[in-house]
């Protein structure tokens, strides 16, 4: 029987080694530190869904306490910057052969090798005959002495093993599969090792934004770039990734994570080493692209910046995940401009030497008392700017209830709200953003680079205990910006008519208004022929935050948006169309906007209105207007006060 000596205490070792003992497999543990001392006072415990386990099964302290002979296996579960020195000590250890013969680990033994990165099989391979690779998925947890958290069930681990560098051969290879699958776990043999490593390493680019930032959609972004970045250097650098998703891979429908209470999982291996203050592998991760990128005479700017962030993060004392998306901005470059700010971190720069210019866009159709509203409450410092007067241009039947504003007047008022070139601006509402995104819109399209949307709205800067204060407020200083229009795509009229053909048009507005059920504002109701329904109240949760990065581009994938194809999306008057736009930016999605919306294009009578639940509907033809028979009724329906499913 082959015996595991399993070098390495941590998250997974403890997890392979207690799954190996208790599936039969024969397994010494080697601990060091305060895992060895838990070892010893029988104190060392591993955490399951199902429940705690003492780990009780045989361990030493080191290679000098460990006779190895002919039937040992070694499996090095120390961290990549830690196999150096591991396979250093190893490597000349004496093992008695089968034959009696004496030898050393290195030329009889050997090694598996399931670290992170692509070093760790290259050091082994210089010193040991037999070396192979395994690319592991393992979601536990050591943070805390003596405890290790294995939340995976009724699945703890999944590998692919194979010979390195190449190879499906070795005798051991079968062994170690079935006595890994007796444990329970997901097991794959692969002959292309360095692919599966590979493919490993572009996901484990995250780690360190993982182990810094808060969750959110700007770490989504970067996590993408990151990705995306090691992708490019493995191709220059000739190296293969495999596809994790190919057919005959391992079953992994068992792996599923569960909440154990009272024992939080924590995060990333990165993040477990930041949250005790132990050594990084950041250098055999995103450092590894780093350096294929220059072997490849290239450079990897954004994984280089996490490698320095990372390192100064630990140097400085910062807690595991506690930054937010304004370091992470400076940090990473590349990375998309930010769409949203959450209330914790808008309390943090607005406290800061760098505050953001505030503007108070409340508004509602149906509710003139915007400014009211402000005036009873607004978050300190934040100016109001009214939508109907400063964020559009009078209306007219040809460009709609809230044209686009002249340029002129546009750049007046965002210096009178004391916008700078380089201050950033968040804009907030008390609507979910629905009327804070046409201020958003505005000033990207006019050139202002820092804009962000408040996540959540002022709810969400209640909820925080985020103060309040009352009157009305000037902006401390008259700002310098010099607006620059154009900056984000628009549509015509034309364009938007014969974008259904070649693209994908987006109907913000409620879905009874889309299939002309009924019109509370516009001359006729319906759509416009070909456009697809995608009420902007879907934008939001329960909470009246944007939903998540991989809902939104799910949600707009299935409206087939997010395919390469350009988008477009109009609402009413082009108000909460810039809220759609918004949402589709937060999910790496550029869409154009036509200003106009439905208020210009059901007020011309040469144009064509479908009606009913699909894009073609069954509307009349061009000329006809809402009065003839198949069309809406043509009068305009009173104003009201819309909910957060309407259209504004």
């Amino acid at each position: 029987m082959t015996r595991y000596v399993i070098i390495g205490a941590g998250a997974v070792g403890v997890t392979f080694a207690e799954a190996l003992h208790r599936a039969g497999a024969d397994v010494l543990l080697v601990a060091r530190g305060r895992q060895l001392a838990a070892l010893r006072e029988h104190r060392l415990r591993l955490v399951r869904p199902d429940g705690t386990t003492d780990v009780t099964v045989p361990y030493a302290g080191g290679p000098d306490e460990v006779t190895l002979t002919g039937d040992d296996a070694l499996v090095l579960a120390v961290k990549s910057q830690d196999t150096e020195r591991t396979v250093a000590e190893w490597a000349w250890q004496p093992v008695t052969r089968h034959d009696g013969g004496r030898s050393t680990a290195a030329a009889e033994l050997p090694v598996v090798v399931p670290q992170n990165g692509l070093e760790s099989e290259r050091i082994a391979l210089r010193r040991f005959a037999d070396v192979l690779g395994a690319s592991v998925w393992v979601p536990a947890v050591y943070v805390e002495e003596g405890v290790v958290i294995s939340p995976a069930a009724p699945t703890p681990a999944a590998l692919w093993i194979g010979r390195y560098p190449a190879g499906a051969d070795h005798p051991l290879l079968g062994r170690l599969a079935a006595d890994l699958r007796a444990a329970d776990f997901a097991v794959r043999v692969v002959p292309d090792i360095i692919g599966w490593k590979t493919a490993k390493l572009i996901g484990n680019t995250v780690n360190g934004l993982e182990a810094l930032y808060r969750p959110g959609a700007l770490r989504d972004a970067a996590a993408a770039l990151l990705a995306e970045e090691a992708r490019d250097v493995l191709a220059a650098a000739g190296l293969p990734v495999a596809d994790r998703d190919a057919p005959g891979g391992p079953d992994l429908s068992g792996l599923t994570l569960h909440d154990i209470p009272g024992f939080p999982r924590g995060g990333n291996s990165t993040w477990q080493s930041v949250a005790r203050a132990g050594s990084l592998e950041v250098d055999h991760l995103n450092g590894e692209i780093v350096l294929q990128a220059r072997l490849a005479g290239r450079t990897a700017p954004a994984n280089s910046a996490v490698v320095a962030r990372l390192r100064r993060a630990v140097r400085e004392g910062t807690p595991a995940g506690s930054l937010g998306d304004a370091d992470l901005a400076a940090t990473v470059p590349g990375l998309p401009p930010r769409v949203l700010i959450s209330a914790p971190d808008l309390r943090a720069e607005t406290a800061g030497d760098h505050p953001p210019v505030l503007l108070d866009v409340r508004w509602a159709l149906g509710d003139p008392d915007g400014r009211g509203h402000y005036r009873r409450g607004h978050i300190p410092s934040a100016v109001y700017a009214d939508l109907d007067t400063e964020l559009a241009a009078p209306a007219t039947p040809a460009a709609g209830r809230h044209p686009l504003p002249d340029p002129a007047a546009l750049q007046q008022a965002a210096r009178r709200w004391g916008i700078t070139a380089d201050r950033p601006v968040v804009v907030y509402d008390d609507a979910g953003g629905l009327a804070a995104a046409r201020a958003w819109w505005l000033l990207r399209w006019a050139g202002v680079a820092d804009v962000r949307i408040l996540d959540g709205s002022l709810a969400a800067w209640r909820a925080i205990g985020g103060p309040l204060a009352e009157g009305d407020e000037t902006a401390a200083a008259p700002g310098d910006i010099v607006l620059a229009p154009g900056r984000l795509p628009v549509l015509t009229a034309d364009q938007a008519a014969g974008l259904p053909r070649h693209g994908v048009l987006l109907d913000a507005r409620a879905g009874e208004r889309y299939r002309g059920e009924t019109e509370p504002v516009d001359p006729r109701a319906g759509h416009i022929p070909g456009a697809i329904s995608a009420p902007t109240a879907e934008n939001l949760d329960g909470a009246g935050r944007f939903t998540g990065v991989e809902e939104t581009r799910k949600r707009f994938a299935v409206l087939g948006a997010g395919d390469g194809r350009p988008v477009g999306v109009y609402c009413g008057s082009g108000v909460t169309a810039a809220h759609q736009i918004a949402a589709l930016a937060n999910a790496g999605i550029e869409a154009a906007l036509y200003p106009g919306s439905w208020s210009a294009w059901s007020a011309d009578p040469l144009r064509p209105v479908a009606t009913g639940p699909e894009p073609g509907g069954a509307g009349p033809e061009p000329g006809r207007t809402g009065s003839e028979p198949g069309g809406a009724d043509d009068r305009h329906a009173p104003s009201v006060p819309e909910t957060l499913g309407g259209e504004r």
